[in-house]
């Protein structure tokens, strides 16, 4: 059964960091563009970062995370990390991968609706 983990998650301090994984089984990422999403309580999904496939390899972030998160992709090992720091409050809620296009779309809302992603794994920044 193809599937997307992801892991990583916790509580944090503010100012801290922390580094979300995304495996897939069931199927390769490779051909795929792998994007990050958020929610939290109340609020729409949020699109993160995005990372094209391996022959573009192109990155995407969402103005609230530029300079503090970075996207990459391991195609040997199957993964996609988002590594986060500088962690703020609202940075707060889930955070889900997902497959898709090839390509990432430049608009961080359309990643929000890749076809496959995971359960999630939640991130809480709190003092």
């Amino acid at each position: 059964q193809a599937q997307l983990v992801e892991s990583g998650g916790g509580l944090v301090q503010p100012g801290g960091s922390l580094r979300l994984s995304c495996g897939a089984s069931g199927f390769t990422l490779d051909y795929r563009a792998i994007a990050w999403f958020r929610q939290a309580p109340g609020k729409e999904r949020e699109g993160v970062a995005c990372i094209s496939d391996y022959r573009d390899g192109n990155t995407y972030y969402a103005d609230s995370v530029k300079g503090r998160f970075t996207i990459s992709r391991d195609d040997v090992e199957n993964t996609v990390t988002l590594q986060m720091n500088d962690l703020k409050p609202e940075d707060t809620g889930v955070y889900h991968c997902a497959a898709d296009h090839p390509i990432c779309p430049p608009e961080p809302y359309v990643w929000t609706e890749f076809g496959s992603w995971g359960q999630g794994t939640q991130v809480t920044v709190s003092s």
